[in-house]
């Protein structure tokens, strides 16, 4: 079992929402299974005053804390707080002295991993000051006490932003030494597409233009901008999930075999997926290949909900798209005419996300002449949340007289197959850092081949006529318009046969 020990993480934004839905709730669970032993976790926020009062703070809204009070309060000897606005030199300076006092008292060598859980325009100031006082050298060398940095999304706003960070950055750390955290990376069903494709050799030969047809991702999300709105304003939904999260599903599904399993064998793949995006050639072709779309009142799970231009700091007449739909293709040799369609949405009619395969038909319509149940396909689906698992769909002829077929399907679900409980992504994610492996964090180039799409799309969006919004109504599956993505004659109505765009 992968193990760290005596090491110290240092949490920006630790008293932020963040770290209390997610980090500290991840890192418990780590410390519960004696994957971080003897390591030192050092908050550093505002809102507090002293160690005791954060750690309070944390049994209060940390769910997992009120479930093992005991073992709670065990692991809370492990947090300590840290006052400081991280703002002038004299904040670094007392952290730096803090946290060499801290260290020494409990004997650890001076590895830290610094987590940006901060707005983005922090970044590069903290990576700075973190130098410029001590706490961060640039491309240490293995012998000597590691130092690292995760980042959050989003990074950067478009590809030029992104660029400027990843300047600012790089004067004070080594790539290596950067760690930009995508969790759709660290979702065990994630991983396991690696697994399904080149582990099973039933699959790995059909994954190819001979035999698919196209490849719905789809992320859908029943909540709405909860409290996000100011962020969301300027984001929308492209440069929200599907610019970073979507893309990172697409180039794992679609990536060429690794020559090996380290992190940039791997990462060099994905980045030859993302270069291969073909770029539309002018807005009139963004403006058929795209769909936005944003949500209006209706109903979630039976319950009456407001428009997005109802939500709290939201503009009355904004534009901003809380739907996104695409069809995009991949110029290589696999994946050459082959659509991948892309939808991402909020307040839709039910939470999931999943990457659906669907296999061509038979050359020969051999049951063309007899009476068929159903208009039957073959559908690979991996369900990525919930209810991880696979699902293959496929044709079977029906009990009784005649040579009637109607689709099946065959499930594989994690909590029936494995007696072990799916881990949270943030677990699998801060233990990799903090063991020194990139493998499931973006690289420099992999953040620069998705804005290199996203960017000409948005570029094309702000010189096109934005849709009347809105255009859906909460709790649908999002506005009509979408179904024209799809090729022609395969806009087929959900059933007892999932064509179309697939639904829940």
């Amino acid at each position: 079992m992968d193990r760290v020990e005596k090491a110290t993480l240092v949490l920006f934004g630790g008293t932020g929402d963040l770290a209390a839905r997610k980090l500290i709730p991840a890192l418990f669970s780590l410390w519960k299974h004696r994957q971080i032993v003897d390591c030192l976790i050092v908050a550093v926020g505002r809102r507090v005053e002293s160690t005791e009062q954060f750690r309070e703070m944390l049994t209060q809204r940390v769910s997992v804390a009120k479930k093992d009070l005991p073992t709670w309060n065990e692991f809370a000897r492990c947090i300590e707080f840290h006052r400081g606005d991280i703002q002038t030199r004299a904040d670094f300076e007392s952290l730096r002295d803090h946290l060499n006092e801290m260290e020494n008292a409990r004997q650890l060598p001076g590895h830290r991993l610094f987590y940006y859980a901060v707005t983005p325009s922090l970044f590069g100031p903290i990576t700075q000051q973190l130098s410029e006082v001590g706490l961060l050298r640039r491309g240490l060398e293995p012998a000597q006490p590691w130092q690292r940095i995760i980042v959050e999304k989003p990074f950067g706003h478009d590809a030029e932003s992104a660029a400027t960070l990843d300047e600012s950055l790089h004067v004070y750390a080594s790539e290596r030494q950067i760690y930009r955290i995508d969790h759709y990376l660290g979702k065990e069903t994630v991983q396991n597409l690696l697994a399904f494709r080149f582990a099973n050799g039933l699959f790995e030969p059909l994954w190819n233009n001979n035999y698919i047809e196209h490849v719905q991702i789809s992320v859908a999300e029943a909540v709405g901008v909860e409290g996000r709105a100011e962020y969301y304003e300027k984001a929308g939904a492209l440069r929200d999930m599907m610019q970073n999260h979507m893309m990172q599903l697409l180039a794992v599904t679609a990536m060429e075999p690794p020559i090996g399993l380290d992190a940039d064998a791997i990462r060099d793949e994905k980045v030859k997926i993302l270069r291969s995006i073909r770029l539309p050639a002018n807005p009139a072709e963004v403006d058929i290949l795209t769909v936005r779309g944003q949500y209006g009142p209706g109903e979630v799970d039976g319950q009456g909900v407001i428009g997005y231009r109802d939500e709290p700091d939201v503009a009355a007449e904004s534009t901003t798209p809380t739907y996104v739909a695409a069809r995009l293709f991949l110029d290589t040799w696999r994946w050459a005419g082959v659509p991948f369609l892309m939808r991402h949405g909020k307040r839709l009619a039910k939470r999931g996300t999943e990457v659906a395969i669907k296999f061509r038909t038979p050359a020969l319509a051999l049951f063309r002449g007899t009476q068929v149940f159903g208009n039957c396909t073959n559908l690979l689906v991996i369900r990525i949340q919930p209810n991880e698992g696979i699902s293959l769909h496929f044709g079977a002829k029906r009990p009784g007289a005649g040579m009637r077929i109607s689709t099946v399907q065959m499930d594989f679900e994690y909590q029936k197959s494995f007696d072990k409980e799916i881990p949270e992504a943030y677990e699998r994610l801060l233990l990799d850092a903090l063991l020194g492996d990139p493998t499931l964090f973006t690289r420099s180039d992999e953040v620069a081949a998705t804005w290199r799409w996203a960017d000409v799309v948005i570029d094309a969006w702000n010189v096109l006529p934005p849709p009347t919004f809105p255009n859906y109504s909460a709790g649908s599956w999002g506005p009509s318009a979408a179904e024209a993505l799809f090729p022609a004659g395969d806009q087929v109505s959900a059933g007892s046969c999932p064509l179309g765009w697939r639904r829940w």
